[in-house]
């Protein structure tokens, strides 16, 4: 079993990151997404958009650099060779625009053993806001650390 002496509510300090037009294209692309509104500058300012619209998806992509150094905090003590996806759960508040600045933070919301399946689980919460500090984005990332006989 892992160690669950992990700090449940420590809190990250928050990470920005620019919504670039090209990353949310290459995004789009990557999971197949055909709305034009994701893919083509016109269509988007068409549809009353400043620029590109990022899939609501994409927060993995502006979220996941900010999980990860909380998922890589040696005081959390994740055995990584055991660790395997568990679940996200997220709530948008509103699209995100290329040009556009989010600032994610992030913090170890819970820590589980499950010990009849020989498993702990790590529950990091997210909440990404923009420049005005509104919020656009919370979520939950579980991961689950599978035991030595798991």
């Amino acid at each position: 079993m892992a160690d669950t002496t992990a700090p449940v509510g420590k809190q990250y300090p928050p990470l920005t990151y620019l919504v670039g037009r090209e990353k949310i294209r290459e995004y789009a692309r990557a999971v197949g997404e055909t709305d034009p509104l994701h893919l083509d500058v016109a269509a988007a300012r068409a549809a009353g958009h400043a620029d590109l619209v990022a899939p609501p998806m994409f927060v993995v992509v502006y979220a996941m650099e900010a999980v990860s150094v909380g998922m890589f905090d040696p005081e959390v003590g994740i055995d990584f060779p055991r660790l395997v996806h568990g679940a996200q759960r997220f709530t948008w508040a509103r699209p995100l625009i290329a040009g556009e600045e989010v600032a994610t933070t992030v913090r170890l919301d819970d820590v589980r053993e499950i010990a009849a399946a020989g498993i702990t689980s790590y529950v990091f919460a997210h909440e990404s806001v923009d420049e005005r500090g509104a919020i656009v984005s919370t979520g939950l990332w579980t991961n689950h650390v599978r035991g030595a006989g798991a």
